[in-house]
């Protein structure tokens, strides 16, 4: 194997530093992780790779997630592990998109055919279809995102985009998170697919790029947004301004 598929990823090491302290009894089971912020500054992280931490150790039985309250240590086997070092995470995997299909795009801008651009429209009305009833479209948006990558003529790039679906679909990481994404109402916005198509039919490398970069980018913000974790200080805010609101009201009487 690679040498550069056995370095562990920063949220795995992150993940095992928590689970050592876990099994050290720094925190015992019941007591609440520090908050997201207070995480990040002691590993020197980012809090989205402390987000991808903490569902890694969420998988592996070591902690719970209580929406608006934290995340607490729960009883655990200590033959528990964390995801597979072959297990990217959702955050690091769509900046990877980001980067890379952004040129693919544009590339594919100067190649595509007017019968590549129609099976595109195809992809995105199965897409449409599948919005409307519900249910998952990942296997549209897959072969869309597919389809730009064989426009460009380079089996390379095929296999790149393919590969990096695959990691997404066979990651139970990645699986955790998306399904928090699809359960806040997340679904491929037709709209930033068709920009994408306007873009390619036109054949202009700049505006195909921007709009993949755009496309992945709100997904980022997606992820964001199911992955955040309410920390107990922002709590602590909450009631104090509600002492002080409540506080005023009486003064008023």
């Amino acid at each position: 194997m690679p040498r550069r598929y056995r370095v562990k990823r920063l949220y795995q090491q992150v993940a095992d530093k928590l689970m050592a302290s876990i099994d050290a009894r720094e925190y015992l089971a019941g007591s609440r992780l520090p908050a997201e912020r207070k995480l990040a500054e002691r590993f020197g992280v980012s809090r989205p790779t402390i987000r991808e931490a903490i569902i890694a150790l969420e998988l592996a039985g070591y902690v719970e997630v209580k929406t608006g309250s934290g995340v607490y240590v729960i009883e655990h086997s200590k033959i528990s592990r964390v995801a597979s070092e072959l297990d990217v995470g959702p955050f690091e995997l769509t900046e990877t998109r980001i980067l890379f299909e952004g040129e693919v795009a544009a590339l594919a801008a100067t190649l595509i055919t007017d019968a590549e651009i129609a099976q595109l429209k195809k992809a995105l009305e199965e897409m449409m279809v599948a919005n409307k009833e519900q249910s998952t479209s990942e296997q549209q948006d897959r072969k869309f995102h597919l389809l730009i990558a064989q426009a460009t003529r380079n089996s390379a790039i095929v296999s790149v985009i393919d590969d990096l679906w695959e990691l997404k679909i066979n990651s139970p990481l990645n699986e955790r998170v998306f399904q928090r994404v699809r359960e806040i109402g997340y679904r491929p916005r037709i709209e930033e697919h068709q920009a994408i198509i306007d873009a390619l039919q036109a054949h202009n490398s700049q505006a195909a790029r921007i709009a993949m970069r755009e496309h992945l980018g709100r997904l980022i913000n997606e992820l964001l947004d199911a992955t955040e974790i309410k920390a107990v200080e922002e709590a602590r805010v909450r009631a104090m301004q509600d002492r002080q609101r409540f506080s005023l009201a009486k003064q008023l009487d």
